[in-house]
């Protein structure tokens, strides 16, 4: 069985600096785990140090039911993807892919039945015989997976591996790896910046920031409830908006104020905000839940806010109104039918059911 866990693991660099704090995390035989966050976060020291490249200052690591915090690189069984491919330039891709297996020592029959299968698998069987400057980058990554197919590994671990191609070769990649974790059945730990490789790919997303696991969970599970502001804001393109304001209360009814604007809070979410009534809260809702007025048919008043539409930016399918309540801006995310003019006022409905309130102070999720 291929589990991976981290117990209390941190890294501490010379100078007394933590990259890495006490992270726990569980990752399950076969599942697709993605760490994510903002560079600098931790995840790539957190991913080195499982496939033993970078020495554990504290905790332990274990892969399957065994300790390795002490066990060599070359012996953990596992297989690393690097962002830069690291391919013998001298080498053809044949003999790139069967490098680790000629070390080993394994049968010539065996090699090349293994480099025969995973050039299959990745569709690069006419390029066994040309060298890395030959090929194109998605080719060069596509070599790069097949070394680490070809090793059986327990478990595989990918750092950025998607970050040097261009936006459509990403796409496609990210397609293919997904594919990939589908057919071998195999634990993967795939370390990326990109938050939409991150809810695309994992099957859990932990993310990270400054060094402290923030939230692990599916993707959809943290894009709707989001353990903090940090969360929030990380995971969603466009990025949640957030607005500072004040909690009140008015006959009977509890209201969050912006200053320029003022919306109704539901009802299912006055036990926890009642305590706050007086209180200033970050305000956060997505671009997606807010609607022109023109198209809702019945929309509460008290969820009404008049707001300038600043930029117009057609996405094709979808339009991205850039506005601005005259104390925050913020984006909307609307259908490609809504052509509002720029620097004009407008009605938008705010989905209430659907918005997030966080502390102000400590930045932690209230509802």
């Amino acid at each position: 069985m291929a589990q991976v866990s981290l117990r209390n693991v941190s890294k501490v660099f010379p100078g007394g600096v933590r990259s890495v704090d006490r992270v726990n995390l569980g990752v399950e035989n076969k599942e697709f785990m993605v760490l994510v966050g903002p560079s600098g976060c931790g995840k790539s020291t957190t991913l080195r140090m499982i496939a033993g490249l970078e020495e554990i200052s504290e905790g332990d690591i274990f892969i399957g039911n065994k300790k390795v915090n002490d066990v060599p690189a070359k012996d953990r069984d596992i297989a690393m993807v690097f962002q830069n491919y690291a391919l013998y330039p001298h080498m053809t891709v044949f003999e790139n892919m069967s490098f680790g297996l000629r070390l080993r020592h394994l049968p010539k029959k065996e090699i090349n039945q293994r480099v025969s299968e995973a050039a299959e698998i990745l569709g690069i069987k006419r390029l066994l015989q040309r060298r890395p400057k030959e090929l194109s980058g998605g080719e060069r990554q596509r070599v790069a997976v097949g070394r680490a197919i070809v090793r059986k590994p327990m478990v595989f671990l990918f750092d950025e591996p998607l970050s040097n191609l261009d936006a459509k070769m990403r796409v496609q990649m990210r397609t293919e790896i997904h594919k990939l974790h589908i057919r071998l059945q195999t634990t993967i730990i795939y370390v990326t910046h990109d938050q939409i490789e991150a809810m695309t790919m994992g099957d859990r997303i932990a993310v990270m920031k400054d060094g402290v696991l923030q939230q692990c969970a599916d993707p959809i599970f943290v894009y709707d409830k989001p353990k903090n502001k940090f969360v929030a804001g990380f995971i969603g393109s466009p990025p949640m908006n957030f607005m500072n304001g004040k909690i009140t209360k008015k006959e009977g009814k509890i209201y969050f104020d912006e200053g320029k604007v003022r919306v109704k809070v539901v009802e299912d979410m006055y036990p926890k905000m009642l305590p706050y009534a007086g209180k200033e809260v970050v305000f956060g809702i997505r671009s997606e839940d807010i609607y022109d007025k023109l198209f809702v048919s019945e929309a509460p008043p008290e969820n009404v806010v008049r707001v300038n539409c600043e930029v117009y930016e057609p996405m094709g399918s979808e339009v991205y109104l850039y506005l601005n309540t005259g104390k925050h801006t913020f984006i909307a995310r609307v259908g490609a039918h809504d052509r509002p003019k720029v620097n004009q006022d407008m009605d938008l409905v705010f989905d209430m059911s659907k918005v997030h309130f966080f502390d102000k102070d400590t930045e932690e999720t209230i509802v």
